[in-house]
């Protein structure tokens, strides 16, 4: 009885079937009109490339051979490294995706013979001749998004004992004036109430 009902089902999805191929074996690769889906999970596209190995050895390569498509291998990945590394340059200063527009070079913060300059607040001017200012900073964590605050704080050179606590002062990176001191005041933003 049951082969007669597997008999008949073969007769009735073989019609327009080539003989070869059977409605119970599975069809090949080749033949598949349906295309696999990508799987945007690094470990299910591995999986997927190795379900549909045929389990047939590569043919030999000479070590040249092999050197020269790894490193074509190698600086394709680093290309599409690159691309998507500008694509989030890009994305973090908020520039359009226009290919054929050139971006102007971000402004660096300091480099060589530019000294650093960060904006803080005083917190305590009791030494002669030195503040001591909190630097407050905020960023998107890379990964959560979430905003995350921290604080550090430095010793400043104040020639004039000008800065008093709760000023708002920009300062300015410097030789080393003392054990702590490598910062000098620049300028007084904004008084305390």
């Amino acid at each position: 009885m049951f082969d007669e009902q597997t008999d008949s089902v073969q007769d009735e999805g073989v019609e327009g079937a080539p003989p070869e191929a059977s409605a119970t074996e599975p069809a090949s690769p080749e033949t598949s009109t349906t295309e696999p889906t990508v799987s945007a999970d690094p470990k299910e596209r591995r999986k997927q490339a190795r379900s549909r190995h045929s389990g047939e050895p590569a043919p030999q390569r000479s070590p040249e051979e092999r050197a020269e498509q790894r490193t074509e291998r190698r600086s394709a990945r680093a290309a599409s490294r690159r691309a998507w590394r500008a694509s989030q340059r890009r994305k973090r200063a908020g520039e359009p995706r226009e290919p054929g527009r050139a971006a102007a070079p971000p402004a660096r913060d300091h480099g060589p013979g530019r000294p650093r300059v960060r904006q803080g607040v005083v917190v305590s001017d009791k030494a002669d001749k030195t503040i001591t200012v909190r630097i407050d900073v905020a960023r998107q964590h890379r990964t959560y998004k979430k905003i995350v605050r921290s604080s550090s704080t430095l010793h400043a050179h104040d020639e004039r004992n000008d800065a008093h606590a709760g000023d708002t002062v920009r300062v300015v990176e410097s030789r080393p004036l003392s054990r702590t001191k490598r910062w000098r005041l620049v300028e007084v933003l904004e008084r305390a109430r």
